[in-house]
């Protein structure tokens, strides 16, 4: 796709994203490499339903402003997200409803919030370690997030929120829309009896989507 095209497709599905919920005020940000090697990002305070096509910002990967408004502060953590992980192109940080509660509650499994009840989480997310909180804003999260850039497709923020990746920018989309449906669906269980995947249900469905 070309950077117009990224551009378009970006304002769009934010604006999806916004009206269905999953991000409210000015909260959450995206962001996907361009052709050029350089990124297209959401502008500090944006809002994901009133984004602009020629105000995106445009940064290279150490963080400086090229084109468009200034980027959100939390950039540095997609930056060094892509930094470590080749495979990935895109990201998106939300403050989804469910997302964001699950970040809220305590004793959760660091190594993995939520323990795998279908095969779309697990063929889309796999995983999702929790980061202990940290201030919004601080450089400690791109630090957090860069230890585990390789190994992970999407990161619980605690007491803050999810970042998903994707291979492209409607694949991130699209594995943010699954745990935030997976984490709805996992307050919905919480008072229930639930028939967890077994580990060979789990390593099957892992190589499936190698």
């Amino acid at each position: 796709m070309t950077e117009h095209e990224l551009r378009k497709q970006m304002v769009s599905l934010a604006r999806s994203m916004f009206e269905r919920g999953y991000s409210t005020g000015g909260a959450g940000n995206l962001s996907l490499k361009l052709p050029d090697g350089n990124y297209l990002a959401t502008p500090t305070g944006s809002c994901f339903g009133r984004l602009k096509e020629e105000t995106l910002s445009v940064i290279d990967i150490e963080g400086n402003l090229l084109a468009g408004d200034k980027p959100s502060k939390e950039v540095q953590f997609h930056l060094a997200i892509y930094k470590q992980n080749p495979d990935c192109n895109a990201i998106v940080h939300l403050h989804s409803t469910y997302l964001t509660a699950l970040s809220c509650l305590k004793n959760l499994d660091t190594d993995n919030a939520i323990k795998a009840f279908t095969p779309y989480y697990v063929m889309r997310i796999g995983q999702l370690p929790v980061i202990p909180y940290i201030k919004p804003g601080s450089p400690q999260i791109a630090e957090e997030l860069s230890k585990r850039a390789k190994d992970f497709r999407a990161f619980l923020l605690a007491n803050h929120g999810p970042v998903i990746t994707g291979s492209n920018f409607e694949d991130a989309v699209d594995n943010a829309e699954e745990l935030e449906e997976t984490a709805k669906l996992y307050f919905l269980l919480m008072e229930h009896e639930v028939n967890y995947l077994t580990d060979a249900q789990v390593n099957e469905l892992k190589e499936v989507g190698k």
